[in-house]
């Protein structure tokens, strides 16, 4: 499936850069924050990689669960990098985390240089997401783990449709308030829609070549865990 243009989707993310964890947060009931706290058991250094790391929630949380290694943030938007950059000093996490500019179809690693590779929930965003993959899988060092959480849609028919309504009707509104770009935020839960079932994602990963590729659903399904290793 194709996913969305690459340059759209950056100045999408630097329009909504400075609202984007409030928003998070609120939309979400922080719920948010337990998601990627259940993926923490997942991950493993020394060496982390956060693709489409955006304002660093992720790696903050890997920071705090694995003090020793180092997390190294890419994204394409450079406003959610500065916001990033800003929350890691303000932690003082700056010898744990670094982050730079850039598109996981191209990597600028060298081959086996992750144990981990973590996207908390930004690979519906990418453009191809078979290429992202397989470059991923490059990046990772043998017995390394790619970990993705990434939003969904219920699978009961009556929560479905309460989440649709809210998703699509309610989310934008107020989105639209906070941040004053209504489009956004009609673009961010139209690509959870339009994003592959359980089922179609597994076996993308296995196709990209990973292994032991494991699928966890959480809240209801409003969001999932997907996990794959390197042999």
């Amino acid at each position: 499936m194709k996913g969305p243009n690459t340059d759209r989707i950056r100045s999408l993310f630097d329009s909504i850069s400075g609202d984007y964890d409030k928003l998070n947060h609120i939309l979400s009931l922080g719920v948010d924050k337990s998601w990627r706290k259940r993926a923490l058991k997942y991950v493993s250094g020394p060496s982390v990689l956060d693709v489409a790391c955006g304002t660093g929630d992720f790696a903050v949380a890997i920071a705090g669960r694995l003090p020793d290694a180092h997390i190294t943030g890419v994204d394409l938007s450079e406003g959610m990098l500065a916001v990033m950059e800003e929350k890691v000093v303000s932690l003082g996490l700056s010898g744990s985390i670094s982050a730079e500019t850039g598109n996981c179809e191209s990597l600028r690693f060298p081959d086996d240089s992750f144990n981990t590779v973590t996207i908390g929930f930004g690979i519906r965003n990418f453009e191809h997401r078979e290429e992202a993959l397989k470059e991923i899988l490059r990046v990772l060092r043998p017995g390394g783990k790619l970990v993705i959480l990434e939003l969904s849609v219920p699978s009961n028919k009556i929560l479905c449709s309460l989440y649709k309504l809210y998703f699509l009707k309610i989310l934008p509104w107020i989105g639209g308030i906070v941040s004053g770009d209504k489009a956004a935020y009609n673009y961010l839960p139209a690509s959870v829609l339009a994003f592959p079932k359980p089922a179609e994602w597994v076996a993308t990963m296995e196709s990209c070549g990973f292994k032991n590729v494991l699928h966890i659903s959480y809240t209801l399904g409003i969001c999932r865990l997907y996990t794959g290793e390197k042999q």
